[in-house]
């Protein structure tokens, strides 16, 4: 493999990358060219997706820069261990299916707070789950942004920390224009066209690598273990034994497993994801066809990080812009040569500009329907207003998130997107289900257990190995954690149902009429979509 500044041809690597830039973006105007006149069209694209469509688009929406970049980064340095975040992210999609996909499009309209406050006191209740929302998108954008700048990085060949924030500040650019112009419409459109080209682009490398190894994934392991043995005798094996990360910490290991499984369920611009559809049939069928496009996807995932850790080399990938996050990029530099890897350079980043507006649109939604119009402006707010304030808000979101992606550039993006994980965990995903199925569930118990989920994640990973205390910690020099797990799912999880159970038990207020109503219109699509009335 040539030095690491001529990896590729930038030339080439700019203009596919341009190209897509350019190709999307002509998408986003032709199918909003009637413009967003309703905060429906900017929040759901007007409900007028189908199933099949809207999987594909939620495929496009969850396969991120962690799926893409991180996880086989992941294999590809921990081998068995790295394939925990497949197994976790793909497992999730389970209990999104089970429990939570259709009853959540029954009872809700635009966001995951019109749920939650529906039986409840309406104000308190929303106000603690758009904060919710906002901290985790937050979290999730930085993982994206970081993705971005270590990508970009690789394709321009840019080791330079400024010219690497560079990137993600253009980043951060182009995802408030996908946002501003397309609205929940015209991102669902490329995130439908960019989960075909990711699978395809991923399908075309398994192939080829297997191809390599006679279609034999046992010998494919096994070139992975010779390959780490030329380099460190005797230390091969790591790839096929469990524990080889986690295996002076194994609760560090059920922590992110927790995250990882429950974490999908209390995401919100998944679960927003869940409103483009017309009716609750079609939101399950969305899942459906998710779980086979993510299933599918991540199963290839294992074949390239294999295959990496073969043809490539962890010592390599490390050297490299990005570290582990260019180990799928470096692969199919390794496979194809320059055009291949620009290609497949051109397909993650539009991952990363498809994720990151479906992200700022859920915050901004979340900002301008839960915080502007049904808190401040007690549900008074015209939808034109309603609309204006969300824009203004994808400004003000964009601009954090460039800030916050220059802070977290070079961290490994799988990490950064299980600790979302473990926030959605913990702070959305008791409430969503107790507010589902608890007729007792009450407007004390949903404001502790959001503030209680998400107060003690947000302390547990502050004090983590994984922000100080250690050479691969975000602020490797500072030493101030005295909470031993990376991930604090383990602990937070079980505190936010306890404080939700707690506190509606310990509290007199109870509307047994509302309780049914939801009860009802949950299991039967009543009045599914309708106006959230209180």
């Amino acid at each position: 493999m040539p030095p690491l500044a001529t990896l590729g041809n930038p030339a080439v690597n700019i203009g596919i990358f341009v190209a897509f830039v350019v190709a999307t973006m002509t998408v986003v105007i032709m199918v909003t060219r009637g413009g967003l006149k309703k905060s429906s069209d900017f929040y759901t694209g007007g409900a007028a997706f189908s199933g099949r469509q809207n999987g594909i688009a939620i495929a496009g929406d969850y396969l991120s820069a962690a799926s893409f970049l991180g996880i086989v980064g992941s294999v590809a340095f921990y081998g068995y261990d790295g394939l925990l975040y497949s197994v976790g992210f793909f497992v999730a999609w389970l209990v999104a299916l089970l429990l939570v996909a259709e009853p959540l499009r029954n009872t809700g309209r635009y966001t995951m707070a019109d749920v939650i406050s529906f039986r409840v006191q309406d104000r308190p209740v929303r106000m603690a789950a758009a904060i919710s929302t906002l901290l985790v998108s937050f979290f999730y954008l930085l993982a994206q942004m970081a993705g971005a700048g270590g990508l970009v990085a690789l394709l321009l060949g840019i080791s330079n920390p400024v010219g690497q924030n560079l990137v993600i500040v253009i980043v951060g650019l182009l995802m408030v224009a996908y946002v501003l112009i397309g609205g929940m419409k015209g991102t669902t459109w490329v995130q439908m066209i960019k989960a075909i080209l990711l699978i395809i682009g991923v399908l075309v490398m398994s192939v080829w690598v297997m191809s390599r190894v006679g279609f034999n994934l046992s010998t494919l392991i096994q070139q992975s273990i010779d390959h780490v043995n030329t380099v460190k005798p005797g230390t091969g094996d790591h790839l096929l034994q469990p524990m080889g990360k986690y295996g002076t910490n194994k609760l560090g290991f059920i922590s992110l497993s927790i995250a990882l499984v429950l974490g999908a369920s209390g995401l919100p611009h998944v679960l927003m994801r869940f409103y483009t559809v017309p009716t609750a049939k079609e939101a399950r069928k969305s899942v459906t066809w998710a779980i086979v496009l993510i299933g599918a996807f991540y199963l290839l995932t294992m074949v390239l990080g294999y295959g990496a850790a073969w043809l490539v080399g962890a010592e390599k990938i490390k050297a490299m812009p990005g570290g582990a996050n260019a180990a799928a990029p470096a692969l199919a530099y390794e496979l194809g040569g320059t055009i291949l890897m620009a290609i497949i350079s051109g397909v993650a980043f539009a991952t990363i500009l498809a994720v990151v507006a479906g992200l700022t649109i859920t915050a901004s939604a979340s900002f301008a329907h839960d915080i502007y119009n049904s808190v401040i402006k007690k549900g008074t707010a015209e939808p034109q207003q309603e609309l204006r304030v969300a824009r203004i808000a994808s400004i003000t979101i964009g601009l954090i998130s460039i800030v916050g992606g220059v802070i977290a550039n070079g961290q490994n993006i799988a990490f950064l997107v299980s600790l979302a994980f473990a926030l959605a965990a913990s702070a959305n995903l008791p409430s969503i289900l107790f507010t589902l199925y608890w007729r007792r569930f009450n407007t004390r118990g949903a404001l502790w257990s959001i503030y209680g989920g998400l107060i003690s994640a947000m302390v547990l990973i502050i004090f983590s190995p994984a922000v100080s205390g250690n050479a691969a910690a975000m602020f490797p020099h500072a030493n101030f954690a005295w909470f031993p797990l990376d991930n604090p799912a383990l602990v937070s999880v079980p505190i936010g149902f306890i404080l939700g159970w707690i506190g509606s038990i310990t509290s007199d207020e109870h509307d047994e009429d509302k309780a049914i109503e939801m009860e009802v219109r949950s299991l039967t699509g009543a009045g599914a979509g309708g106006a959230i009335d209180h």
